[in-house]
């Protein structure tokens, strides 16, 4: 009996989207300690104000808070915003980074889901928005609000 697919999504930053042009992402599995999947899979996880960093060698993720399980046990993490280690290939990280070293790029956390029963950080590489950039993308979206609208209000009237 195999393991199943749920993808349940768990934690998402939306402020990553306005904030930066993501260019290119890549899936990486999370290094957990004690009851912290179980507050995941409780939805007790932001990632709002996390940023992912690579030391020698290695890529970890901080600022990611993580409450601590309601009925948790001795083995619940203390820090709920501990430095966290991300598992991905070593050409992987390689790759992020000589890209992250360019000016304006950064790594950021989209969203934590779970796959096949382990948890799964969304990762993107991400160029900085100016803000004109945040406006123009802001008028767009309304733009194209307001299209499909008036394309609603025109199927209502033929009917």
């Amino acid at each position: 009996m195999g393991k199943k697919s749920d993808g349940k999504q768990l934690a998402q930053n939306k402020k990553a989207s306005h904030d930066y042009f993501i260019e290119d992402t890549y899936e990486a599995g999370i290094v957990l300690m004690g009851t912290e999947i179980k507050a995941l899979r409780a939805g007790k996880a932001n990632i709002g104000d996390a940023f992912a960093t690579i030391r020698n060698g290695e890529m970890f993720i901080h600022n990611m808070h993580i409450s601590p399980f309601d009925q948790g046990n001795r083995h619940n993490p203390t820090d709920p915003t501990r430095a966290r280690k991300l598992l991905l290939h070593k050409t992987q990280i390689h790759k992020l980074l000589g890209q992250s070293k360019q000016e304006g790029y950064s790594i950021v956390p989209l969203k934590i889901y779970v796959r096949n029963g382990y948890a799964k950080l969304l990762i993107g590489l991400g160029k900085g928005k100016k803000q004109y950039d945040k406006r123009e993308t802001a008028a767009k979206r309304d733009a194209q609000r307001d299209i499909q609208r008036a394309l609603r209000e025109k199927q209502k009237v033929a009917r």
